[in-house]
């Protein structure tokens, strides 16, 4: 295959160039009836490719297969048996290999700091989790993702479990030893799902950490538009090997796939694939070192710690990705809340991510030293005002042991159970019937089904106090949370 290819681009040159119209959705054909003031700000280039992909952009039967194409593309370049694209998210995706693997009435090791899409998963599949304890940092209040030992663990005591699935890498930028545990995984001819939604990037330079084929998972998702240079909700599967039947999980993903995809979504999944094999290893390079200075000047401003080396270890997690920067604020008195809010107040900008203490700004082979220098120049600036802010409200963190709450039920019979809402003060002992996510970065503090503690949920009412978003709750103020009845 040639690789300077890029056939859904082309596809919607085509079109272009033969003047095709449809008598068929969207309606707004190509932008004719868009009303002027949204093409004042959108412009009308969205609209003009904004085509079905059947019957609009290839013909009915599909039979030019320029979907098929970019996908074969795609995991030729990635070193995958098999890509194929989605435009509903990683969180579609995650969804799709969790029903392929373990669907019906299997069950699944779990990393418990998954993201909310995988407890999502769950309940849509009746899949039970059979939980993998992350390890805690007690010192900066933080989960590292599991090791191999802890997998192994994990299947001596649950060796029915269909497959296991791992977050990797973190939000945070965190990395598990993919290949330790494939290793482990494999060794009882179990699948093992990556959940990389934030490692779009990592098979085109080595000196990220392991993309997550090259270490021997069996599928793994990715959203490209994360980390890549992709539209909201990009996103692919790659799959290889056996251990999970191809068919299954196509049909899997075709039960929650949307039937009207946008084609622009896949398009520019396409271009981003070229992009990348030809000039990839040199922008993430050009990245790389952009994120090392960066590190460097964020490091001289006062009581600011860059997190790097104290993350990684035997006991901490296995890699780093460092275009990753978590910022640790909390030596300054503040919290990463106010840090947030400061600099998109102030400075108009955004941090990918905040929480009691810290603040996490993600690069990409987009930036450069104006963006870089950008964010130096408004830390600068928030940290001289940092003095003058009150203090952040206190936060009650609970211990490790307080955040691992038991299992009652499975996380889809307590969501679809009979519900009943009560105060927050009156719920601790009590079988929680939602989710209470910190987003972002998405992982639930409460997942449907577990009992409730008082530390639990005092730590999510003086987070929310103290600025924490709980956006998946029925009352996120907290002040009320759905158990069962």
């Amino acid at each position: 295959m040639d690789q300077s290819d890029a056939p859904l681009l082309d596809a919607l040159v085509d079109y272009r160039e033969k003047n095709r119209y449809g008598f068929t959705p969207p309606g707004h054909r190509q932008g004719r009836g868009t009303d002027e003031r949204v093409l004042a700000v959108l412009g009308r280039e969205p609209f003009a490719d904004d085509v079905l992909a059947s019957g609009g952009l290839d013909d009915r039967r599909t039979s030019h297969q320029y979907l098929k194409h970019a996908e074969d593309l795609m995991a030729q370049a990635v070193g995958a048996d098999i890509a194929w694209f989605s435009t509903c998210g990683s969180s579609l995706s995650v969804k799709a290999a969790m029903m392929a693997v373990a669907g019906g009435d299997g069950s699944l090791l779990v990393s418990r700091d998954s993201h909310k899409s995988i407890v999502a998963g769950l309940i849509f599949s009746g899949v039970q989790p059979r939980w993998i304890t992350p390890r805690w940092d007690a010192e900066h209040h933080f989960s590292h993702p599991p090791s191999p030992q802890q997998v192994q663990e994990a299947w001596e005591k649950h060796p029915d479990a269909a497959g296991a699935l791992v977050v990797s890498p973190s939000p945070y930028g965190t990395c598990a030893d993919i290949a330790g545990i494939a290793e482990v995984c494999h060794a009882r001819g179990k699948p093992l799902i990556i959940d990389e939604a934030w490692g779009a990037h990592l098979p085109f330079h080595e000196d990220l950490p392991t993309w997550a084929m090259d270490a021997g998972a069996d599928v793994c998702v990715v959203s490209i538009h994360k980390m890549g240079a992709g539209f909201e909700q990009g996103s692919v599967f790659h799959v290889q090997g056996d251990r999970i039947d191809q068919d299954r999980l196509s049909a899997c993903a075709d039960l929650l796939m949307t039937t009207s995809p946008n084609v622009l979504v896949y398009a520019a999944m396409d271009g981003w694939r070229r992009q990348m094999v030809q000039r990839g290893h040199a922008l993430l390079r050009a990245a790389m070192d952009l994120a090392g200075q960066l590190r460097r000047d964020i490091e001289a401003i006062p009581d600011v710690k860059v997190l790097d080396d104290e993350l990684l270890g035997v006991q901490a997690s296995h890699d780093l990705d460092r275009l990753q920067v978590l910022m640790d604020v909390s030596a300054t008195g503040t919290s990463g809340y106010q840090a947030h809010d400061w600099l998109r107040e102030h400075a108009h900008l955004d941090t990918g991510m905040s929480d009691h203490r810290r603040t996490l700004a993600t690069l990409s082979m987009a930036d450069d030293e104006d963006t870089a220098g950008r964010l130096v120049d408004a830390l600068t600036d928030w940290r001289k005002a940092a003095d003058g802010f009150d203090p952040p409200p206190r936060i009650d963190l609970p211990s490790p042991e307080q955040l691992q709450l038991e299992t009652v039920c499975l996380p889809r019979d307590a969501f679809f159970g009979c519900v009943e809402t009560v105060s927050t003060d009156r719920a601790a002992g009590r079988v929680a019937a939602e989710q209470c996510t910190p987003y972002p970065p998405g992982i639930p503090a409460v997942v449907p089904g577990e009992r409730l503690n008082d530390a639990v949920l005092d730590y999510l009412c003086s987070g929310v106090q103290a600025g924490m978003n709980v956006p998946d709750a029925a009352d996120p103020s907290l002040q009320t949370i759905r158990v069962l009845a």
